[in-house]
């Protein structure tokens, strides 16, 4: 097995590009996050195109060509120490066939970032590269905790997550160790069948989501079921299910973990043995801690659940 690269740890004053790789953003909603990479003591470098507006069936943050442009030039431009996506939305679909990795190789950089995001993460994953699934510079309506942040900035600075969880009524018992793979499930669902899908070969999946009916939760696990996924993994994590269901069933986003989302996930892969985490603390959540993307792991799921990197 390739033995995944993980960027080198983020020097006192390193340049932190800031991109849209996907939707749209007002300056007012980067304002606080812009300030926290300044107070942890790094230079935010915005994008050309970070607020750039384009109107085509979705507000994406600039044409195809000019978020093409953006994320080249973080991924390429040698003063760059890491890369850190505004928001999702909807578009890193659009730029993965066009990536440009020449300088990176000689310099990887942490790519921090989630939701959409877990297109370009697959990507580099598939070229060998670590990248953190967490947190982007957009502060969701729902707030982020401190931790959240923390977390990325404690990775930036060269130290790998420990994460200590309680016990959830669906979790399979088990200890397994490896890498970890997945992201926002709509994504790993989109990517199946194309050359840039995840290779779910011994891997620990991790999955999350927001805003879906159930019937689209349940169309996608079971897409993953007929692609025979649940055959190859050694282990599943599942994070925040958020706001799910018809309109008049959603739950306020407090209630980040929906209760009905996680039966029917459980149902769908009851069949099989491998270990099964629920509750993990990432996605469209206020306290959404960071996951290493290619990182090995170790899960220990018993009447409590460690998870160490």
């Amino acid at each position: 097995m390739k033995k995944m690269i993980f960027p080198k740890p983020l020097k006192k004053g390193a340049k932190i590009a800031v991109i849209s790789p996907a939707g749209a953003v007002e300056p007012s909603q980067l304002e606080k996050g812009i300030e926290m990479i300044k107070s942890r003591g790094f230079e935010p470098v915005l994008g050309k195109h970070l607020y750039t507006k384009f109107s085509n069936g979705y507000n994406y943050a600039g044409t195809e060509q000019e978020r093409i442009k953006d994320i080249n030039w973080a991924l390429n431009d040698k003063e760059i120490g890491a890369i850190w996506a505004s928001r999702g939305g909807y578009g890193c679909q659009h730029l993965v066939q066009h990536l440009k990795l020449k300088n990176f190789t000689e310099n990887p950089k942490w790519y921090i970032g989630y939701s959409d995001n877990t297109v370009i993460q697959s990507y580099l994953l598939k070229k060998g590269f670590v990248s953190i699934h967490g947190q982007t510079i957009k502060t969701s309506s729902f707030g982020v905790t401190d931790e959240s942040y923390n977390g990325i900035f404690d990775i930036l600075k060269g130290k790998t997550p420990k994460y200590s969880l309680q016990p959830h009524k669906l979790n399979k018992k088990g200890n397994i160790e490896g890498e970890v793979i997945g992201g926002n499930l709509a994504l790993v669902y989109a990517l199946l069948g194309t050359s840039y899908s995840f290779d779910f070969k011994d891997k620990i999946l991790f999955i999350e989501d927001i805003g879906e009916n159930f019937y689209a939760l349940d169309r996608m696990i079971m897409s993953l079921e007929l692609a025979g996924v649940f055959k190859k993994i050694k282990g599943l994590i599942v994070g925040g299910m958020t706001n799910m269901g018809d309109e008049k069933d959603n739950k306020s986003y407090e209630e980040s973990f929906d209760e009905f989302a996680y039966q029917l996930i459980s149902e769908r892969i009851s069949k099989y043995k491998f270990p099964v985490v629920f509750g993990f603390p990432n996605g469209h959540i206020k306290d959404n801690r960071p996951l290493l993307i290619g990182g090995n792991a170790k899960v220990k799921i018993d009447t409590n659940v460690k998870i160490e990197f």
